[in-house]
């Protein structure tokens, strides 16, 4: 029964269901819930920093309940999605209730939609790296699954990621540079594959091309069904859901650096070029992603068998907890910038 605790991470669509059905100032509770209710749970709970046995990592392996607690956020996703988008065009709603519908469901995009992506987008199965990208739609996000695979894992912890923060860089610059620049990677990263296979700019391999289609009908499909109001509405959940993704993108890696050896390349990605947290409250609703050495270290590894190590840097919060603090650039400062190894930032 203890491998049910991943169903916690439903509790932000469950968040959503109450904001969505109660209105008025509840419209507010998904965020209340996921910013401020989860954060005090990890400040209030252990953490937990216990590694698997070989035989608990074998049986966890072979579970396949662990991939199906995964796709159970699609339905999710998608029908909190719409009938966000019937209440919010259907019914006479309140200016301010209808930001709170955008936050809610921006927050679902970002945990249980883009954060889930990210972990299917490293399966060897196509059928569920299809289902990553499916979830990756309603963001608009979905050349993330090319720039993220090819390029974030290739670059991390080095002044060519765009996916990482530089040292003193606060959370609003991130937002533009990492948005922007991500996009043109991605651009970068499938041209260069076009060009070994020897494909053509308008090849049925070029993906960027379909993620553009497949936006674009997404899009256009809102407009006819929900009209200006619900293009609007997508459109700004799809920023908050993507914004999420980049916050935490944001404190995965802050001010760490990969060191250049003698021959003038970076040394290997290695378990001290990413900030962990072993707070149980995190771990469980973002699907072990504050294990995210182990993550980079093995990449095709799935979250239930991630593990921490001693000599990864480890957040004084949890993530949820720490996403907030870096809404607050003189506070994170303050709290990370000490943390982070004096010669990463004369790199």
């Amino acid at each position: 029964m203890k491998d049910l605790k991943y169903l916690a991470a439903l509790t932000i669509p469950f968040a959503a269901i109450i904001s969505i059905y109660l209105k008025g100032y509840w419209s507010f509770f998904t965020p209340v819930y996921a910013f401020g209710i989860i954060p005090l749970l990890e400040l209030v709970l252990p953490q937990n920093a216990t590694n698997y046995s070989e035989t608990d990592l074998k049986n966890k392996s072979a579970n396949p309940l662990f991939d199906w607690m995964l796709y159970l956020n699609l339905p999710f996703v998608f029908c909190l999605l719409a009938w966000a988008l019937i209440e919010v065009t259907m019914r006479a709603l309140e200016t301010y209730e209808i930001i709170g519908f955008v936050l809610s469901i921006g927050i679902v995009l970002g945990v249980n939609g883009i954060n889930v992506a990210h972990e299917l987008g490293h399966r060897q199965a196509s059928k569920e790296r299809f289902l990553g990208k499916l979830l990756l739609l309603p963001s608009l996000y979905m050349h993330f699954y090319i720039e993220h695979n090819f390029g974030h894992h290739l670059h991390a912890a080095t002044k060519e990621d765009p996916a990482t923060a530089r040292y003193n860089q606060s959370l609003y610059s991130f937002w533009i540079t990492s948005v922007f620049r991500q996009y043109a990677s991605a651009w970068k990263i499938q041209t260069k594959l076009l060009k070994n296979n020897k494909q053509s700019f308008f090849s049925i391999k070029n993906d960027m091309l379909w993620y553009i289609l497949f936006q674009a009908a997404y899009l256009v499909l809102i407009f006819f069904v929900f009209g200006n109001i619900g293009l609007l509405f997508a459109l700004s959940c799809a920023v908050v859901g993507f914004l999420l993704l980049e916050t935490v993108n944001y404190i995965e890696h802050y001010g760490l650096l990969r060191l250049k050896i003698d021959s003038g390349r970076y040394e290997r990605v290695r378990e001290i070029h990413s900030w962990n947290s072993n707070h149980v409250v995190g771990r469980i609703v973002l699907y072990e992603l504050t294990r995210h050495s182990d993550h980079h270290y093995r990449s095709s590894k799935k979250y239930q068998l991630l593990e921490c190590y001693d000599d990864s840097p480890e957040m004084p919060y949890g993530y949820p907890t720490s996403m907030v603090i870096a809404f607050f650039p003189p506070l994170w400062f303050g709290i990370m910038n000490k943390r982070v190894p004096k010669e990463m930032i004369s790199t």
